[in-house]
């Protein structure tokens, strides 16, 4: 009875949705349940930091509402009411409603639906295996980076950049579109290193003080969407003023002359009536960014969320082709780090039976697609079942009104394989139990670093739970879906996707913990030409011929080619006099999180934050529960009275429940899924609404 627990140290990756994935140091007690997560010390981005929500994962992994068992739905949809089955009766009856729908409407009414709720990718990618094989409808993923990954890669020729250690070794590191404090922590263990080592400077660019612009020594602060005016009228003095390197420009890029002309009239004056900064800030930023050569350009998920995002990410990834700071260390650009990965996942994804007739369709554009909206459907089949992995459409996707309606429908079928009863899951009519990362085998990539690694299973899930790809298998074998990758377990499929990807086997790569693959400083930095078949970096946009994704999508023949605001944001008008945005928070990952003590706590209830002359002109004091509304739907929580941005713009931080906010409404019943030009994205934070006090609130 005295004997102590026996604690191992054991080494994974954090799979959540974030570019970090963080390097973890585990406590697993006795061989069955985890204590202390902690950042890895051994692997140089991670550095030992790890956020506060993944630090506490013990209470999230051995939560008493985790799913145990499958059930069926015995009540109306979103009621709650289920039973417990069987895992056979539970694939079964999956199997057979897919087999109904196919036969009944074709085997393109079939739609199976997934995410980043793990990135890990045999977990993420494997459901992709069965609808390639079985010829249902595929998926277009579209929420997450789709728009700022073009507007990178549009001038650099590929989704690659500096090392983002060397954050580090800058003199200036500029976080411009991002709020790493909240979203990625380690983008600030190296700033700040620089900033303690060298006397750097951080700047920061975002719509609000947010806590990265509390530690910033520079505070940008940007009216939504206008992050490509400000970068224009910041270019416009770097030409001006002598500090555009006319050198590097001429080595390497495509047609500097021609920029400097378009930017002429692209003043600081000219940008500030549209972004709402102070030209002398402007002038000084640009001063400051023009005097320092090791300036570091980190670029973040913010532009994503804008139906003009890729533009201006584009517009901000110039300012350093103008100064030339990519020729020096700890100066250049980064976004993510998608481009050096070069993973082959024909087997976990079965490449080889894609049939290129078959439709995809826009993750985005759910509601419209559930709801029977012809163009959403490429004119096609209605969608009659779905099998949902890794994601709560329910409350993160736009447009939930229409959401709501769909997942209604009698005539659908859905199964998810959840953690948690999602408000996804309370609308399912078989809901699956899920494991955990720590629960089984899965191979890593750091989006915002440079590592790849195995995240080994470490303890035996709780009551009957099952891998996303177990689940796969089952459905897999009762539907007659003959794969190699079905007969494979997680490890087997590992093992061959990193052979086949030049990377190994999977022992070497666990053998190692965290493999860096960056790759050498004249390669990230560009030095022997960009990426582009001219091997310039491209100031004007081919838009028209994106890298990657499915073109001409949105209304791309109106981008700007050169550097620009444009104008295609949902602006503000006389009956929708505020510009909303739905920025990340500190303590939830978009929905996950929301069921841990620790992140509940700290979250509290949902909250807009309001500037305190905008919310005494309306009588709305601190406190006050308001309603915002636009022509999709309406929301209704507290008001948080924050002089911390422009008049004019409301920021709603995270993603609640939607049973969290007052009358049952979420955050998203605001936000569009118009198609966002040119690949397609959903633009979460260009959003105009009206606000109006609510009636009291017992």
């Amino acid at each position: 009875m005295n004997q102590h627990a026996k604690i191992d140290i054991r080494h994974s990756t954090c799979p959540h949705d974030c570019p970090s994935a963080c390097a973890l140091d585990i406590e697993v007690i006795d061989g069955r349940s985890i204590g202390r997560v902690r950042g890895s010390k051994q692997q140089t981005y991670t550095a030992g930091v790890v956020c506060a929500k993944v630090a506490r994962y013990a209470e999230r992994i051995h939560h008493p509402e985790r799913l145990l068992y499958p059930m069926r739905r015995t009540g109306p949809k979103g009621s709650g009411q289920f039973a417990r089955i069987s895992w056979d009766e539970a694939l079964d009856e999956i199997a057979a409603r897919f087999d109904k729908a196919e036969r009944e409407f074709g085997a393109q009414s079939v739609w199976p639906y997934y995410y980043a709720g793990t990135m890990g990718l045999v977990m993420r990618d494997g459901i992709n295996r069965l609808a390639h094989v079985k010829k249902y409808s595929r998926f277009y993923g579209t929420i997450c980076a789709t728009i700022a990954r073009i507007g990178f890669a549009i001038g650099t020729g590929k989704i690659a950049g500096v090392d983002p250690r060397e954050m580090g070794v800058s003199d200036l590191v500029v976080i411009w579109g991002t709020n790493p404090v909240n979203t990625q922590v380690n983008v600030m263990t190296h700033a700040s290193r620089a900033r303690k080592e060298r006397g750097a400077k951080i700047a920061a660019i975002d719509v609000y003080n947010n806590d990265t612009m509390k530690q910033a020594d520079v505070k940008i602060l940007l009216r939504p969407g206008t992050d490509g005016a400000f970068a224009c009228g910041v270019m416009n003095v770097l030409f001006r003023e002598g500090y555009a390197d006319r050198a590097y420009m001429g080595r390497y890029t495509d047609c500097p002359e021609e920029l400097e002309t378009h930017l002429e009239t692209r003043t600081p004056e000219w940008a500030s009536k549209i972004s709402g900064v102070p030209v002398e800030e402007i002038e000084a930023f640009a001063r400051l960014v023009g005097q320092t050569r090791r300036t570091y350009f980190r670029l973040g998920y913010g532009f994503t969320r804008s139906r003009n995002g890729a533009a201006q990410m584009h517009a901000a990834l110039c300012i350093p082709a103008v100064t030339g700071a990519w020729q020096y260390e700890g100066g250049g650009a980064f976004f993510n780090n998608a481009s050096i990965w070069k993973f082959d996942e024909s087997i976990i994804e079965g490449h080889d039976a894609i049939d290129r007739d078959t439709r995809w369709l826009d993750q985005s554009r759910i509601g419209r697609i559930l709801t029977g909206d012809a163009e959403a459907l490429k004119n096609g089949l209605p969608v009659k079942a779905m099998l949902i992995q890794n994601t709560n459409p329910m409350t993160v996707a736009p447009e939930q009104a229409l959401v709501r309606q769909g997942f209604a429908r009698e005539d659908l079928f859905v199964a998810v394989h959840e953690q948690f009863m999602t408000e996804t899951a309370a609308m399912a009519d078989i809901v699956l139990p899920a494991t955990m990362f720590m629960e089984h085998d899965d191979l890593y990539y750091g989006g915002g670093q440079q590592h790849i690694s195995v995240g080994p299973k470490l303890i035996d899930p709780p009551g009957e739970c099952r891998s996303n790809h177990q689940v796969l298998q089952g459905l897999g074998q009762r539907l007659d879906a003959v794969h190699p990758g079905f007969d494979m377990s997680p490890r087997e499929l590992i093992d061959a996707t990193l052979k086949k990807s030049g990377h190994g086997d999977i022992e070497t790569l666990e053998a190692d913990l965290w493999r860096d693959i960056q790759p050498d400083f004249r390669t990230s930095h560009y030095l022997d030409g960009f990426a582009h078949a001219d091997k310039k970096f491209h100031f004007k946009a081919d838009w028209a011929n994106p890298p990657f994704g499915n073109p001409g999508l949105g209304p791309w023949a109106q981008m700007p080619s050169l550097p620009d605001h444009w104008t295609i944001i949902e602006e503000a008008d006389e009956h929708h006099p505020f510009r909303l945005a739905t920025s990340p928070s500190r303590s939830f990952l978009n929905t996950s999180f929301n069921e841990t003590p620790g992140s509940k706590v700290r979250e509290g209830v949902p909250t807009v934050m309001m500037h305190p002359e905008d919310a005494s002109a309306l009588s709305i004091a601190d406190g006050d529960a308001v309603t915002l509304g636009n022509t999709r739907g309406e929301t209704t929580l507290r008001v948080k009275l924050f002089d911390g941005l422009r008049r004019g713009v409301l920021i709603a931080e995270s993603i609640h429940p939607n049973k969290s906010h007052i009358g049952g409404r979420g955050i998203n019943m605001l936000t569009g899924a118009e198609t966002v030009a040119p690949v397609g994205g959903a633009a979460f934070h260009d959003n105009k609404v009206w606000v109006k006090k609510a009636a009291p609130v017992a």
